[in-house]
């Protein structure tokens, strides 16, 4: 386009170039392919992917341009619809707007779903409860899905979670340091329950978790009954001397000034636990414990036992509900 400059009097007309309109000169600029890929990847949203598509279909020329990254975004919206239905939701938007996520047969979530949940974690910003449950024990998994889930959650996902459930699912000690660095990395930042219930975790893999345990400000309840590998050295690290942080880690913040409710059921805990734990707690390091549940299948006896219960009795008060320490072996 060209227009007429008005010389000076005396002087010959020029003709010079018109500048673009703005909206011309934003085509072309979101016409440069490095720039429309890079706009597209913001936009990019594998559970609702409708404004990258809206972007890509502004004209024909930003539709060729994005023709891979649209055909990568429809895959992968493809791939996290059938997750949904295994995860019991009826498509992206139920997952994308869910409060709630309890497959009732975790059993058919294979490594690679465990591992694709964990890339949409941070597109899921209501979930509140995440409860993985393989209803037979026999039937708990051997393979390292849990640890791979772990391991891609990045700083801030899941950023509504405060209910965290795996019951039959095989963490072992590899899974559980896969969740302590990822809690570490600030994933699953308003954590209040956390569940590790027949885990296949022992005392290396609690160790791990315990640092990032005592630096989650509103953990309530902890459980890690029926992991038949776990004892002393384990639970006195997770709740009475957690080791020092590891270089560059964050200090404890938490320190457990909130915990409520402890699981110890089934483990191979004895004495030592026990007094630790009645130690801690006379000393007001657990100044909101309520309950310890320890009186099924531990090695500690009646009298251990029977510490813990009274200290939590010295700090709480005696409660109507309270289980007579010597019942239940």
């Amino acid at each position: 386009m060209l227009r007429q400059v008005l010389p000076p009097a005396g002087c010959a007309r020029q003709v010079v170039p018109h500048d673009p309109p703005p909206h011309e000169m934003v085509e072309r600029v979101l016409l440069l392919p490095d720039l429309s890929g890079v706009i597209f990847s913001q936009l990019c949203n594998t559970l609702d992917p409708s404004a990258a598509v809206a972007f890509s279909s502004a004209s024909s020329e930003l539709w060729a341009l994005t023709d891979a990254q649209r055909q990568q975004l429809k895959a992968d919206y493809n791939a996290a619809a059938a997750l949904s239905l295994k995860l019991g939701m009826q498509g992206c938007k139920e997952l994308r707007e869910a409060k709630t996520v309890m497959p009732l047969c975790a059993e058919r979530l294979s490594e690679d779903d465990l591992a694709a949940f964990s890339t949409l974690s941070s597109l899921l910003p209501a979930l509140d409860e995440l409860v993985l449950s393989v209803n037979d024990e026999r039937a708990a998994p051997d393979h390292d899905g849990v640890q791979r889930l772990a391991e891609k959650l990045g700083a801030g996902a899941l950023p509504a979670l405060t209910w965290f459930g795996l019951y039959n699912m095989h963490v072992g000690d590899a899974g559980a340091s896969a969740l302590a660095a990822a809690l570490d990395r600030g994933a699953l930042p308003r954590l209040k329950h956390l569940r590790l219930t027949y885990a296949a975790i022992g005392d290396a893999g609690v160790a791990a978790l315990a640092p990032a345990l005592w630096r989650l400000p509103e953990l309530r309840s902890l459980a890690l009954s029926e992991n038949r590998l776990l004892g002393d050295e384990g639970v006195v690290t997770a709740l009475v001397a957690p080791p020092p942080p590891a270089a560059g880690a964050p200090p404890p913040t938490g320190a457990l000034k909130k915990l409520r409710q402890v699981w110890l059921n089934n483990t191979q805990i004895t004495d030592t636990s026990c007094f630790a734990l009645a130690a801690a707690i006379r000393s007001g390091a657990l100044p909101a414990l309520h309950n310890v549940f320890l009186y099924q299948g531990t090695l500690a006896s009646a009298a251990a036992r029977a510490a813990v219960f009274e200290a939590l009795v010295s700090l709480r008060g005696p409660c109507p509900f309270d289980r007579p320490v010597g019942s239940g072996g």
